[in-house]
């Protein structure tokens, strides 16, 4: 299950950025008033990697969505405007994430080569982005301090940092108890060692690029409400320690302690089908797909309060009023 959301997100802000560009002769207008605003958000977060989905062959996006997926995330943030078109928001978010071949329901078509596979994951994440705001529709506003009861939309885009810890069920073959137990230290798909050079071993800390959309309304001229979806890109396909094809096991007992090796070799191939020839799941068989980075987004109710203001407009080359 993977992504391409972001694709038509840059489109759309590109499409933003030729709009202002095309309005600078108005956006000249505005003074240098500025202010800070401070909330909080609090919303969905879904993680869209290889784990799950629906019947049928594996595509991106929606059409693989599972909604047992969807965990709750929240944050704070602090934002600053030299203007009422552009803002700069600094915030850190938490959530949590998950995964799991088992949210499939098995029709006998295709998805039951993600159903046997039996994998899962879930993480926690931390991040902080520092993102730009932008609403175009104040360069056609008359009034543009005039805040209560106003409607903006605005576009998002910048940069981030979060940071993932993947861990999948494990359960112990002597007692039959079930754990979680973390799937960087045990290198399920070979990364780091010598015998798959081309897998390096991932970091928990990565880059990642938020871009999205919302809608702002000013319950009054210092508070305000906004409804926004913000999709990360990421450069990482381990966020759910899934990537490659699946490994010989032999090579765990060779680079692991005894006890971590049989925990490696269980959680790298879960399916009850390993072993028999031609089902798919032996080493060299696909356990992922490479061609796509994993990804995740939010869906996220903020409230909003400035901290100040002191704004001063010339209208005289304005548009006429439109009420957003």
């Amino acid at each position: 299950m993977k992504t391409g959301l972001h694709s038509y997100l840059r489109k759309c802000l590109c499409s933003l950025a030729i709009l202002l560009a095309l309005s600078l002769p108005s956006f000249s207008q505005l003074s240098a008033g500025n202010y800070f605003e401070a909330g909080f958000t609090v919303g969905p977060m879904v993680f869209l990697g290889d784990l799950g989905g629906h019947i049928g062959k594996g595509t991106p996006f929606l059409k693989d969505y599972n909604m047992n997926a969807t965990k709750l995330s929240y944050g704070i943030y602090l934002a600053a405007h030299p203007n009422e078109v552009l803002g700069f928001r600094l915030s850190v978010n938490f959530g949590k994430i998950d995964g799991d071949d088992n949210y499939i329901k098995g029709k006998g078509g295709l998805e039951e080569a993600r159903l046997n596979r039996n994998l899962n994951f879930k993480s926690n994440i931390s991040e902080a982005t520092l993102m730009a705001e932008i609403y175009p529709t104040v360069l056609f506003e008359d009034f543009p301090t005039e805040l209560t009861g106003r409607l903006r939309p605005y576009g998002l885009i910048g940069v981030g940092v979060f940071h993932f810890n993947p861990m999948g069920s494990y359960i112990d073959p002597n007692t039959s108890q079930s754990s979680w137990v973390y799937l960087q230290p045990l290198h399920t798909e070979g990364e780091g060692f010598p015998e798959y050079p081309n897998r390096k071993n991932y970091n928990l800390t990565q880059m990642n690029i938020p871009m999205g959309a919302g809608i702002k309304y000013y319950i009054s001229e210092k508070v305000n409400i906004s409804f926004e979806v913000i999709h990360r890109k990421t450069f990482t396909d381990y966020i759910d320690d899934l990537s490659t094809n699946f490994v010989d096991p032999s090579v765990f007992a060779a680079h692991l302690p005894a006890g971590t090796a049989q925990i490696a070799a269980a959680m790298s191939n879960k399916s009850p089908l390993q072993g028999v020839a031609g089902s798919g799941y032996n080493p060299g068989d696909k356990r992922g797909d490479p061609t796509q980075n994993d990804a995740y987004f939010t869906f996220g109710l903020k409230l909003g309060v400035r901290l100040g203001s002191d704004h001063t407009y010339d209208n005289s080359t304005r548009c006429p009023l439109l009420r957003f």
